[in-house]
């Protein structure tokens, strides 16, 4: 991503980042295309194809049976167990105050014209659930439980063949009708196309690589989407109440997830800059996962310094990061002046590590500076606002001449007539 810092007074980088999380893509377009392609044109055929070339897997039934969920759920140690419930409660019920916030609507703003929506649950999404460096276990929860909280009639899941065992407990707990050990582009080719044995579904969910990624955004237009993602994303805003340790901590929690995370400081206080500097070094000394968070600060890790709060305000709604927290003396002060972000967390007590485990809010956000225009998946991204009206004769009097002499101006005789044909029947019938 291009940081035209120049742009912004009062802001200089202590560290910036050596590469571009968004340019370093993989040119994956051509290779999605076919796959996509071979996919509506074969089934299963080309879904079993491309799972023995990229995922080396060779399955005679894509779908998990039921015995086969069972095993996986009986092979689930008792803690991780009660863990995975521990998140999907708290999902659930953050997705079920969310969903009571969105609401029907019946209004008549003229006389006799009536107006409203429904708010209408999918019949069908697939989410794509991740296999990853590890055994992402919070991932089926995020997709799917606010699918089934919002009234999908059907949640197909799809994950790599070589994901852990754990992540199918993880999808059964959270309510998949239907789990598929297919991944990669092929998995959205075969959930957006439908195959002999996959059903099609009207929208895909769920982060995956660059393969899926691509895929999603080739897909999108006959199917939803819910974002495109890119790599993840951490900044902190900080004040001289920072505390390096704690700031160096939560950077380098989120970098271990990739080699392209985009973590990041910006504070007003040049001391805490150079402390969390040192710090972040200290703490990849014994970091177990400090291969990939190490090339992930390397490369992408980013300390800018900013001469005051207002500084500090223009420059993070410009990176608008996936995750931003607020380590300063007034966070929830600050929050308030806050536009652009995926989600926020407010105070040093509020680390992203809870979000992205257990904690409720949905840990799928937008990033690339996406968050400029939209928000992460919640429960309403399962749902449509679904509008619709009914008038009565004097509704028509209201509206029909305006619409008539519209259309008339507009050269749209069509329209005209329509308008004009009701308002004409019942002025005749009261003759």
């Amino acid at each position: 991503m291009t940081d035209p810092i120049s742009a912004f007074d009062g802001v200089t980088r202590l560290k910036s980042p050596g590469r571009s999380a968004v340019s370093d893509n993989a040119p994956v377009e051509r290779t999605v295309a076919e796959v996509l392609r071979a996919v509506r044109e074969r089934g299963d055929a080309a879904v079993r194809d491309y799972s023995k070339q990229f995922d080396q897997a060779d399955l005679a039934t894509f779908e998990v049976s039921a015995e086969e969920r069972q095993a996986a759920l009986d092979a689930l140690d008792p803690q991780s167990r009660a863990d995975t419930e521990f998140a999907i409660d708290n999902v659930r019920a953050f997705a079920e105050a969310q969903l009571a916030t969105i609401l029907p609507l019946e209004v008549e703003p003229l006389p006799g014209v009536h107006m409203g929506h429904r708010v209408i649950p999918m019949e069908r999404i697939g989410a794509y659930v991740p296999g990853g460096r590890y055994p992402l276990l919070s991932a089926p929860v995020m997709t799917i439980v606010p699918a089934k909280v919002a009234g999908v009639s059907e949640v197909i899941a799809c994950l790599p063949p070589n994901a852990h065992p754990a992540m199918i407990a993880g999808c059964h707990l959270s309510g998949a009708d239907r789990i598929f050990r297919i991944g990669g582009a092929q998995a959205i080719a075969a959930m957006a196309f439908g195959t002999e044995t996959v059903p099609r579904v009207d929208k895909i969910v769920g982060p995956g690589n660059a393969f899926v990624n691509e895929a999603k955004r080739q897909v999108f237009g006959p199917i939803g989407i819910d974002q495109l993602a890119g790599p993840s994303e951490i900044f902190v805003l900080a004040d001289h109440t920072g505390d390096a340790e704690m700031i160096a901590a939560d950077m380098l929690a989120q970098a271990e997830h990739d080699v392209r995370t985009r973590v990041g400081l910006i504070t007003t206080d040049a001391a805490l800059a150079e402390a969390t500097l040192a710090e972040v070094e200290r703490q990849l000394r014994d970091l177990s996962t400090a291969e990939t968070a190490g090339a992930a600060w390397r490369d992408y890790g980013e300390i800018a310094v900013c001469e005051d709060e207002a500084a500090m305000i223009a420059y993070s709604d410009h990176i608008a990061a996936e995750h931003l927290q607020i380590h300063t003396e007034d966070a929830h002060g600050l929050a308030a002046r806050l536009r652009n972000y995926g989600s926020l967390f407010i105070g040093e007590l509020a680390s992203v590590v809870y979000s992205d485990k257990c904690s409720g809010t949905n840990h799928t956000l937008p990033t690339m500076a996406a968050g400029r225009y939209t928000g992460g998946l919640w429960v309403g991204t399962y749902v449509k606002i679904a509008t619709h009206q009914w008038l009565t004769p004097d509704g028509v009097k209201q509206v029909a001449p305006p619409a008539a002499r519209q259309a008339a101006t507009e050269g749209m005789e069509g329209h005209r007539r329509a308008a004009q044909m009701r308002l004409d029947r019942i002025q005749a019938r009261r003759t």
